[in-house]
């Protein structure tokens, strides 16, 4: 065992293709008016290319998991090898990903650009600050906030209430200290007190809305329609208000350009924007999405955390906002996390425990229902450990199949796509299958914000009821009567557990759900609803994985998974 090589040890030795070649594969023109390469292997792809190109009748691939636990699932490891998979078996394939924030890098895990052998490269660069994307949005939404403060300083022609400004600022770090604050202190000069806080750029509007953009048009009108704070009458005041939508779009221009880099299989994959799917929606651009789905066959993508939330997401708001729908789902599940959901702590995990496996199963069970009820044909990836027994693989098997779905078995992180190619076949036979099914969504865009939020709490988290006060439920009545009633709902929970108790494992039912606030995302279209005690800026562990990353004699970076 100690002779296995670290993530970073195998991306350091990737014989990675300058990216030229790796889209000419794509049938890129070496041509600056196409693409623009970001030293040898990191490219930004030119809108105006992309939107020349022609649509296909592609199929798109919803990589998602069971509720993660500390044990592992791999989604990002598990869609890098799927491609690579795809790819192996003759199919001409794209994965999409979302870029790696700093908050998780230097936090909770590390970096996040696969695992093994189904990783994507240059891993160092795209894990760190990789082409300055999350910069880019960082500084635009501060700079929304520098020009809100500005204005009131300047006398506030707007009449903003000051006790009543909803927009925060970001960073994008964990950092706790940062969630309440107070500013403008320090006289006259500096201007007027007030309270005000941080949330991680992940959960920040503005990634939701260059998430959630067809182009830099929709962008500038999106980020133009942000509301920002109210007046002392409760009117509204948005970024147009204060003339921000052109100046934050500036800032953002390259940024919207979908990144290109390559897998260590040296296949085609774009990472391009990353809000969490705990506190955002949890899906990487549009833009990268459709970009891929014009180039390609097949295209792999993730959402984030489980599928109740990272799936539910994908399915109800990205969805729904850029008129796609996928032809399967991959459903990625490990022995260890199922044992976990079973009650075995992570140290006695390496043992076999058919009964702890066995008692985990109703959470796999609970994702498999829920995607079924979006109309959609779903696969299971077991992403294979070492320790995993052929008995509890089987187990697995046996009730995947009584419940309709093959389980493919996946050893992707030591074989890279050479471990996909069963799983690979079965999405390909999934897809052509799907062509007979009708995707739906889990509510329609009429019914009331309550309902939409009490059909995914009872519908896909189990829940008997939600909760909240009536200042709450006073919001959302205003919200329908202010022109926001067809909005989504963005449920910011814990990603543990079905419900707001990050320590209820397994698959919970007859839990309530308490919701704690309610933000109008009214750039990108969605309604916030925060559940339980999640927090948009996340802190720091007692260890964080910063302690471990440093650079070596050699100048190169360790630690970093």
């Amino acid at each position: 065992m100690s002779n296995i090589k670290s993530d970073i040890e195998i991306a350091r030795e990737a014989k990675m293709h300058p990216i030229k070649n790796v889209l000419a594969k794509l049938n890129f023109p070496d041509d600056p008016k196409a693409f623009s390469p970001i030293g040898h292997h990191i490219a930004k792809v030119s809108l105006e290319y992309i939107n020349k190109l022609k649509e296909k009748n592609s199929n798109l691939i919803l990589v998602t998991a069971i509720t993660p636990t500390p044990a592992g699932e791999g989604k990002t490891t598990t869609s890098v090898g799927l491609n690579d998979g795809l790819n192996k078996i003759g199919k001409k394939s794209i994965v999409c990903l979302r870029e790696p924030s700093l908050g998780p890098s230097f936090g909770m895990k590390g970096g996040a650009a696969g695992g093994g052998y189904a990783q994507v490269v240059p891993m160092e660069q795209i894990n760190l600050h990789f082409t300055g994307d999350f910069h880019a949005i960082t500084s635009a939404h501060n700079l929304l906030s520098a020009l809100i403060d500005n204005h009131i300083y300047w006398g506030n022609k707007l009449n903003i209430d000051t006790r009543r400004i909803v927009w925060r600022r970001v960073v994008d770090l964990n950092d706790r200290a940062l969630r309440s604050i107070n500013i403008n202190l320090g006289g006259v000069a500096n201007g007027f007190p007030r309270e005000d806080g941080f949330d991680i750029t992940v959960a920040s509007e503005v990634m939701a809305i260059f998430c959630l953009s067809n182009d830099l048009k929709d962008l500038e009108e999106k980020i133009g329609n942000i509301t920002v704070a109210y007046t002392r009458d409760r009117k509204p005041i948005y970024a147009k208000d204060l003339h921000a939508h052109g100046p934050m779009t500036v800032l953002l221009k390259d940024a919207i350009k979908p990144n290109f880099t390559q897998t260590l299989e040296n296949n085609p994959a774009i990472i391009h924007g990353g809000p969490f799917a705990n506190i955002a929606h949890g899906c990487n651009s549009i833009i990268a999405t459709k970009t891929a789905l014009k180039l390609s066959d097949y295209v792999v993508t993730e959402a984030g955390f489980g599928a109740d939330l990272g799936a539910e997401k994908f399915l109800d708001i990205k969805c729904r906002k850029a008129n796609i729908k996928p032809s399967c789902v991959v459903l990625v599940a490990t022995i260890r996390a199922l044992k976990m959901h079973g009650g075995i702590k992570k140290e006695d995990l390496k043992k076999e425990n058919i009964e702890a496996l066995k008692k985990g199963l109703p959470n796999l069970e609970r994702h498999i229902k829920n995607i079924k009820k979006f109309g959609l044909e779903v696969v299971v990836a077991i992403n294979h450990f070492a320790t995993d027994t052929n008995k509890e693989v089987k187990i697995i098997e046996e009730h995947c199949s009584k419940l309709g779905v093959k389980a493919n078995l996946c050893m992707h992180w030591a074989k890279g796509g050479e471990g996909t190619k069963d799983l690979a076949n079965s999405v390909v036979e999934l897809c052509n299958k799907a062509k007979k099914n009708g995707f739906k969504f889990l509510y329609s865009a009429e019914t009331s914000l309550w309902e939409k939020i009490e059909a995914i709490a009872k519908e896909i988290y189990g829940a008997s009821e939600v909760v909240a006060d009536t200042k709450v439920r006073d919001q959302l009545k205003k919200m329908e009567e202010d022109g926001f009633k067809k909005f989504p709902i963005c449920i910011a929970k814990t990603q543990f557990s079905f419900s707001t108790d990050p320590n209820l494992k397994g698959a919970p039912s007859g839990h309530v759900l308490p919701i704690r606030e309610v933000r109008l995302s009214s750039g990108a279209e969605f309604v916030v609803v925060v559940c339980g005690s999640i927090m948009t800026m996340p802190g720091l562990p007692k260890i964080p994985a910063a302690n471990s990353i440093k650079l070596n004699n050699k100048g190169e970076t360790e630690g970093l998974f």
